[in-house]
């Protein structure tokens, strides 16, 4: 007869019982239900992810949703030269309503008039000589210049209809202020320039602070015999280095015969408002790189400021074509001071002048947001 004995653990040399391996391919349900807590919790510990997976999103449900549906946008500026019969002697209920499409004011001058439409600061032009009514836009914004000659259009055959049992009354001119044969890169290329130096400087920054502290090259520079201004300096140096080189290159490809930028003005301003512009966007660089703790959540930071920051500034679509929040927000955002700086400055025709306020605007951000970004600058990962 066979005696049954309890089983005894097998015992390994240092004295402890062999440890029981699970079977491939078990866990059940309760595996499950655990990996699932733990990836969740995972996911929703990763702040910088769970911003840039949810208020991404929602940023661009919200501007084109509201841009695109036409929502509540701002009225589109227009100075009216001398008298308008047809608009002054509009009834009250009639004007009002215009009112609603178009902000009219009024000016003495027309070639001020001329040149405040030439920098982007209203919309039109409108003067009328005898039965005709004048309007003069800027092509620089392909969006606003089709809503005021559509607006215009509308309101000469409203008025022609009025005058039942005659033939049309009133006839619509309509001319661009700039040259006819400009291309539509003239108007392009700003935004697209201003935009590839933005992410240029805010990449470069932020994923070389993060994979350095990553590997701690940070801590071991910290304790080499090599000044953080010296640090800091080849960064600033490389991003400028980089940024001009973008621009020689988008300028050059945007003046190829077949997509034809021409230059005009002080476009050489163009060097020093690059320079400010990597300076401002490398402020934001060295915010990303000091608050996200990996690559990956400090990639998703640097979109979520860089790509809405794009549309909003009008380096995508014109600030004006959206909600008044827009044109608001745009005023704090270096973005659009380069990209409205480099408008004047390659293709408006504007001087050096023009250029001043933009770069002592980007500078002055640069600086604030340094030391913003000083206060959360951390050599290590613990």
């Amino acid at each position: 007869m066979t005696s049954t004995r309890p089983h005894t653990p097998a015992v390994q040399p240092t004295g402890h019982p062999t440890p029981t391996v699970a079977p491939r391919g078990g866990g059940g349900p309760r595996a499950f239900r655990s990996l699932s807590a733990a990836m969740f919790k995972g996911f929703y510990r990763d702040r910088l992810s769970v911003g840039f997976s949810v208020l991404f999103p929602l940023f661009f449900i919200l501007i084109f949703g509201t841009v695109l549906s036409g929502g509540a946008p701002s009225a589109t500026k227009v100075v009216q030269v001398g008298a308008v019969p047809l608009i002054d002697q509009l009834p009250a209920q009639a004007r009002q309503e215009l009112g609603q499409a178009l902000e009219i004011t009024s000016a003495d001058s027309l070639a001020d008039a001329v040149e405040q439409v030439r920098k982007g600061e209203v919309a039109a032009v409108v003067q009328q000589d005898g039965d005709t009514l004048s309007v003069q836009y800027s092509s620089a914004d392909q969006v606003t210049a089709a809503t005021v000659r559509g607006i215009f259009d509308a309101f000469v055959n409203a008025a022609n209809i009025a005058a039942t049992g005659a033939p049309p009354t009133y006839t619509l001119q309509t001319s661009q202020v700039e040259d006819e044969s400009l291309q539509a890169i003239q108007f392009i290329a700003p935004g697209m320039i201003g935009y590839g130096i933005a992410i240029g400087a805010v990449f470069g920054a932020a994923m070389t602070l993060i994979t350095w502290r990553e590997k701690k090259l940070l801590r071991r520079l910290r304790l080499a015999p090599v000044s953080t201004v010296s640090v800091v300096a080849s960064r600033v140096v490389v991003s400028i280095v980089v940024a001009l080189v973008q621009l020689v290159l988008f300028v050059g490809v945007s003046m190829l015969p077949f997509l034809g930028l021409r230059l005009s003005g002080a476009w050489y301003m163009a060097v020093p408002l690059t320079i400010a512009g990597t300076l401002a966007f490398l402020a934001i660089g060295l915010f990303v790189g000091s608050v996200a703790k990996t690559v990956e959540g400090g990639s998703g930071l640097a979109n979520l400021i860089t790509l809405p920051m794009a549309f909003v500034s009008g380096a995508f679509i014109p600030a004006d074509s959206g909600p008044e929040w827009m044109t608001v927000v745009a005023k704090f955002l270096p973005l659009s001071y380069l990209v409205d700086g480099l408008k004047d400055v390659l293709v408006r025709g504007e001087g050096p002048a023009a250029a001043v306020v933009p770069i002592v605007v980007m500078l002055g951000f640069a600086v604030a947001v340094t030391l913003v970004a000083t206060r959360f600058f951390r050599w290590d990962t613990a």
